[in-house]
Protein backbone atom coordinates (compact mmCIF):
# COMPACT_ATOMS: atom_id res chain seq x y z
CA UNK A 1 0.00 0.00 0.00
CA UNK A 2 1.39 3.28 -0.87
CA UNK A 3 1.81 5.84 1.95
CA UNK A 4 -0.24 8.96 1.21
CA UNK A 5 1.24 12.01 3.56
CA UNK A 6 -1.17 13.80 5.89
CA UNK A 7 -1.04 16.99 3.68
CA UNK A 8 -0.82 15.53 0.05
CA UNK A 9 3.16 16.33 -0.30
CA UNK A 10 4.62 14.35 -2.76
CA UNK A 11 7.25 12.08 -0.61
CA UNK A 12 10.39 14.66 -2.39
CA UNK A 13 8.49 17.72 -1.36
CA UNK A 14 9.22 19.96 0.97
CA UNK A 15 6.24 22.25 3.18
CA UNK A 16 5.99 25.67 1.74
CA UNK A 17 8.71 27.56 2.90
CA UNK A 18 9.03 31.65 3.10
CA UNK A 19 11.85 33.25 4.67
CA UNK A 20 11.31 37.15 5.28
CA UNK A 21 14.68 39.32 5.65
CA UNK A 22 15.33 42.43 7.93
CA UNK A 23 12.41 41.75 10.34
CA UNK A 24 14.33 43.37 13.38
CA UNK A 25 14.88 46.90 13.31
CA UNK A 26 17.76 46.39 15.99
CA UNK A 27 19.83 43.31 15.35
CA UNK A 28 22.15 43.49 12.62
CA UNK A 29 20.62 40.84 10.67
CA UNK A 30 17.00 38.77 11.38
CA UNK A 31 14.93 36.81 9.65
CA UNK A 32 11.57 35.42 9.83
CA UNK A 33 12.04 31.55 8.39
CA UNK A 34 8.37 29.44 8.03
CA UNK A 35 8.30 26.14 7.05
CA UNK A 36 4.76 24.92 7.11
CA UNK A 37 2.85 25.45 10.48
CA UNK A 38 7.01 26.10 12.13
CA UNK A 39 7.54 29.63 12.23
CA UNK A 40 10.88 30.69 13.95
CA UNK A 41 12.51 34.58 14.46
CA UNK A 42 16.30 34.20 13.92
CA UNK A 43 18.28 37.33 14.82
CA UNK A 44 22.17 37.89 14.80
CA UNK A 45 23.91 40.33 16.41
CA UNK A 46 27.36 41.86 16.76
CA UNK A 47 29.63 41.39 19.53
CA UNK A 48 32.67 43.73 19.93
CA UNK A 49 34.26 40.41 22.33
CA UNK A 50 34.65 37.02 22.40
CA UNK A 51 34.52 34.46 24.86
CA UNK A 52 37.60 34.13 27.31
CA UNK A 53 39.00 31.21 25.70
CA UNK A 54 39.58 33.09 22.24
CA UNK A 55 40.82 36.50 24.05
CA UNK A 56 43.63 38.30 22.36
CA UNK A 57 44.20 36.02 19.71
CA UNK A 58 42.96 37.77 16.65
CA UNK A 59 39.90 35.45 15.76
CA UNK A 60 36.38 35.72 16.36
CA UNK A 61 32.97 33.25 17.13
CA UNK A 62 30.03 32.65 16.12
CA UNK A 63 27.31 31.01 18.46
CA UNK A 64 23.78 30.29 19.01
CA UNK A 65 20.92 30.39 21.65
CA UNK A 66 17.56 28.35 20.91
CA UNK A 67 14.06 28.36 22.79
CA UNK A 68 10.36 27.80 22.24
CA UNK A 69 7.56 30.06 23.43
CA UNK A 70 5.62 28.69 25.76
CA UNK A 71 2.23 28.13 23.58
CA UNK A 72 4.47 27.49 20.37
CA UNK A 73 2.62 24.34 21.09
CA UNK A 74 -0.77 22.62 21.36
CA UNK A 75 -0.12 22.49 25.06
CA UNK A 76 1.72 25.22 27.27
CA UNK A 77 5.62 24.42 27.94
CA UNK A 78 6.61 25.23 31.13
CA UNK A 79 9.35 28.52 30.13
CA UNK A 80 13.09 27.45 30.76
CA UNK A 81 14.08 30.41 33.03
CA UNK A 82 16.87 28.90 34.88
CA UNK A 83 19.11 26.57 32.70
CA UNK A 84 18.25 25.39 29.39
CA UNK A 85 16.62 21.64 29.17
CA UNK A 86 18.80 19.03 27.53
CA UNK A 87 16.88 19.16 24.38
CA UNK A 88 17.72 22.91 23.94
CA UNK A 89 21.08 22.60 24.73
CA UNK A 90 21.75 20.18 22.03
CA UNK A 91 19.47 22.34 19.43
CA UNK A 92 21.65 25.16 20.03
CA UNK A 93 24.68 23.46 20.31
CA UNK A 94 24.10 21.97 16.56
CA UNK A 95 22.54 25.16 15.47
CA UNK A 96 26.28 27.21 16.86
CA UNK A 97 28.57 24.14 14.95
CA UNK A 98 26.46 24.33 11.52
CA UNK A 99 27.24 28.11 11.21
CA UNK A 100 30.72 28.01 12.26
CA UNK A 101 31.26 25.75 9.70
CA UNK A 102 30.79 28.10 7.17
CA UNK A 103 32.45 31.11 8.47
CA UNK A 104 35.96 31.86 8.39
CA UNK A 105 36.41 33.30 12.25
CA UNK A 106 40.23 34.76 11.35
CA UNK A 107 38.22 37.42 8.94
CA UNK A 108 36.07 37.92 11.20
CA UNK A 109 38.38 39.62 13.45
CA UNK A 110 38.17 39.59 17.26
CA UNK A 111 33.89 39.95 17.48
CA UNK A 112 31.28 37.62 18.16
CA UNK A 113 28.24 37.21 16.04
CA UNK A 114 24.82 35.76 18.49
CA UNK A 115 22.33 33.92 16.90
CA UNK A 116 19.57 33.85 18.86
CA UNK A 117 16.52 31.46 17.91
CA UNK A 118 12.86 31.85 19.11
CA UNK A 119 10.38 29.12 18.04
CA UNK A 120 7.03 31.23 18.03
CA UNK A 121 5.34 28.09 16.13
CA UNK A 122 6.26 24.32 16.24
CA UNK A 123 4.52 22.11 13.73
CA UNK A 124 7.95 19.83 13.73
CA UNK A 125 11.68 20.60 12.33
CA UNK A 126 12.23 23.59 14.08
CA UNK A 127 15.67 22.46 14.64
CA UNK A 128 16.41 22.36 10.89
CA UNK A 129 14.35 25.72 10.21
CA UNK A 130 16.38 27.49 12.54
CA UNK A 131 19.71 26.55 11.11
CA UNK A 132 18.22 27.55 7.50
CA UNK A 133 17.08 31.33 8.71
CA UNK A 134 19.86 31.61 11.03
CA UNK A 135 22.13 31.55 8.10
CA UNK A 136 20.29 34.37 6.36
CA UNK A 137 20.33 36.61 9.56
CA UNK A 138 24.07 35.77 9.85
CA UNK A 139 25.04 36.32 6.09
CA UNK A 140 22.81 40.05 6.98
CA UNK A 141 25.05 40.93 9.64
CA UNK A 142 27.90 40.14 7.60
CA UNK A 143 27.07 42.25 4.98
CA UNK A 144 26.74 45.16 7.50
CA UNK A 145 30.15 44.35 8.84
CA UNK A 146 31.62 44.79 5.70
CA UNK A 147 29.44 48.10 5.06
CA UNK A 148 30.82 49.65 7.65
CA UNK A 149 34.36 48.28 6.74
CA UNK A 150 34.87 46.52 9.82
CA UNK A 151 36.05 43.36 7.95
CA UNK A 152 37.83 43.39 4.46
CA UNK A 153 36.42 40.12 3.34
CA UNK A 154 32.97 38.36 3.95
CA UNK A 155 33.77 35.79 7.05
CA UNK A 156 31.14 33.60 4.82
CA UNK A 157 32.29 30.38 3.15
CA UNK A 158 29.89 28.79 2.33
CA UNK A 159 25.83 28.88 2.41
CA UNK A 160 24.45 25.88 5.07
CA UNK A 161 20.38 24.90 5.17
CA UNK A 162 19.26 21.61 6.98
CA UNK A 163 16.23 19.53 6.33
CA UNK A 164 14.73 16.59 8.19
CA UNK A 165 14.09 13.22 6.62
CA UNK A 166 12.65 10.08 7.44
CA UNK A 167 10.66 6.94 7.19
CA UNK A 168 7.40 6.80 8.02
CA UNK A 169 5.24 3.40 7.14
CA UNK A 170 8.33 2.21 5.54
CA UNK A 171 8.75 4.79 3.28
CA UNK A 172 11.16 7.66 2.84
CA UNK A 173 10.04 11.34 3.07
CA UNK A 174 11.61 14.71 3.59
CA UNK A 175 10.86 17.71 6.26
CA UNK A 176 8.39 15.81 8.11
CA UNK A 177 5.59 17.91 10.53
CA UNK A 178 4.90 16.80 14.02
CA UNK A 179 1.93 14.37 12.76
CA UNK A 180 4.72 12.49 10.52
CA UNK A 181 7.61 13.19 12.72
CA UNK A 182 5.77 11.74 16.02
CA UNK A 183 5.14 8.58 14.42
CA UNK A 184 7.70 8.05 12.03
CA UNK A 185 10.63 4.58 12.26
CA UNK A 186 13.28 6.68 11.66
CA UNK A 187 13.91 10.35 12.01
CA UNK A 188 16.57 12.14 10.88
CA UNK A 189 18.19 15.81 10.75
CA UNK A 190 20.50 16.68 7.60
CA UNK A 191 22.74 19.68 7.79
CA UNK A 192 24.77 20.49 4.44
CA UNK A 193 27.02 23.55 2.78
CA UNK A 194 26.10 25.35 -0.52
CA UNK A 195 28.88 22.71 -1.53
CA UNK A 196 27.33 19.95 -1.00
CA UNK A 197 29.18 18.96 1.95
CA UNK A 198 27.60 17.73 4.66
CA UNK A 199 28.31 19.41 8.47
CA UNK A 200 25.72 16.72 10.37
CA UNK A 201 23.88 13.67 10.18
CA UNK A 202 21.84 13.15 13.30
CA UNK A 203 19.88 9.63 12.57
CA UNK A 204 17.76 7.60 15.19
CA UNK A 205 16.03 4.10 14.50
CA UNK A 206 12.58 4.83 16.58
CA UNK A 207 11.53 1.32 15.93
CA UNK A 208 12.62 -0.99 13.24
CA UNK A 209 16.39 -0.54 12.84
CA UNK A 210 17.00 0.96 8.98
CA UNK A 211 18.91 -0.51 5.97
CA UNK A 212 22.13 1.44 4.18
CA UNK A 213 19.50 1.24 0.98
CA UNK A 214 17.06 3.06 3.41
CA UNK A 215 19.70 5.49 4.48
CA UNK A 216 20.94 6.36 1.14
CA UNK A 217 16.94 7.15 -0.08
CA UNK A 218 17.12 9.57 2.55
CA UNK A 219 20.23 11.09 1.69
CA UNK A 220 19.01 12.18 -1.92
CA UNK A 221 15.92 13.43 -0.29
CA UNK A 222 17.42 15.84 2.30
CA UNK A 223 19.93 17.07 -0.98
CA UNK A 224 17.00 18.01 -2.87
CA UNK A 225 15.49 19.63 -0.37
CA UNK A 226 18.34 21.08 0.86
CA UNK A 227 19.24 22.90 -2.65
CA UNK A 228 15.62 24.01 -3.01
CA UNK A 229 16.38 25.82 0.68
CA UNK A 230 19.33 27.02 -0.81
CA UNK A 231 17.06 28.57 -3.45
CA UNK A 232 14.64 30.50 -0.77
CA UNK A 233 17.92 31.69 1.21
CA UNK A 234 19.03 33.48 -1.90
CA UNK A 235 15.78 35.01 -2.84
CA UNK A 236 15.28 36.52 0.61
CA UNK A 237 19.00 37.94 0.60
CA UNK A 238 18.56 39.59 -2.69
CA UNK A 239 14.78 40.94 -1.89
Amino acid sequence: MTYIRPDNRALDQIRATKITANISPYAEGSALIEVGGTKVICTASVEERVPIFLRNKGIGWVTAEYAMLPRATNTRTQRETQRPAGRTQEIQRLIGRSLRAVVDTKLLGERQIFIDCDVIQADGGTRCASITGAYVALALACRRLLKQSLVKTSPLLSEVAAVSVGIVEGTPVVDLAYAEDSTADVDMNIVCTGAGKFIEIQGTAEREPFSRDAMDEMLILAEKGINELFEIQRRALNS
